[in-house]
């Protein structure tokens, strides 16, 4: 019971989406962390791809032993904005609160889980940011993806005008509210394109955005997901926005 008072309060019925594609050696202890770290009103969601190496099968032996992890295996891999989605979809069928984008990973830090999910008393999506007040908090990329990643959020920003210093970052907590003020239907961009859609959209609805600080560190095992058509996709997405009715 003791250590039960000692796990950070949550605002509310948290959903953590976790989309995978071939993440067997984080995804176990990736979600043993997030459960211990926290009570029982946060639960997770892993929506995996059909991984040919296992990943569902590691997810679905905790879903067996625990009612808080769920799992959605979809059939191919269908991209991430569709994860997504399916599980913003699910979290609002199951009357969660909020719910969190987070990678398989481990780029995302759970030590970050407990301020991401305290600043949801100010904002409506919360997002975990590599470069707020112009410092850059990234470990382990190689200069020309960084010098990418910070190009993208500036031609973002310059384009769009939208006030987020991190735009492509993946990790962030939308209320149950500013999911249902955004058109999901209307959705249909993938990788960092989807990222900033989903940005674009909550600021022109008007929705409170803060930022918090965040370590990113690139993944130590596994492949990077990242390819050339997510890169070019991000480039033409935000003429689309801007100008879209």
């Amino acid at each position: 019971m003791i250590k039960e008072r000692n796990k950070p309060e949550v605002p509310g019925r948290v959903l953590v989406i976790i989309p995978t594609y071939n993440e067997v050696e984080n995804i176990g202890r990736l979600t043993g962390e997030i459960l211990e770290q926290f009570p029982e009103e946060l639960q997770i969601l892993v929506i995996d791809d059909s991984s040919p190496d296992g990943t569902a099968e590691v997810v679905r032996k905790w879903t067996e032993k625990n009612p808080r992890v769920h799992l959605i295996c979809r059939s191919r891999k269908s991209g991430l904005g569709t994860a997504y989605l399916t599980g913003f979809s699910f979290g609002l069928q199951h009357g969660y609160d909020y719910m969190v984008e987070m990678d398989a990973d481990y780029s995302h830090d759970p030590a970050s889980l407990p301020q991401l999910l305290a600043t949801t008393c100010e904002a409506d999506l919360v997002i975990g940011s590599r470069y707020m007040n112009n410092t850059v908090n990234v470990i382990n990329w190689p200069l020309s993806r960084l010098i990418l990643s910070k190009a993208a959020s500036l031609y973002t920003r310059i384009i769009t005008g939208m006030p987020v210093s991190d735009p492509t970052s993946g990790y962030k907590c939308f209320s149950r509210s500013a999911l249902q003020r955004i058109d999901l239907d209307a959705v249909h961009s993938q990788g960092y394109s989807f990222q900033i859609e989903m940005n674009y959209r909550a600021w022109k609805a008007g929705l409170r955005i803060a930022e918090i600080p965040i370590v990113f560190t690139d993944r130590t095992v596994g492949q990077s997901k990242m390819s050339r058509q997510n890169i070019l996709e991000a480039i033409w997405i935000v003429w689309r926005l801007k100008f879209a009715k």
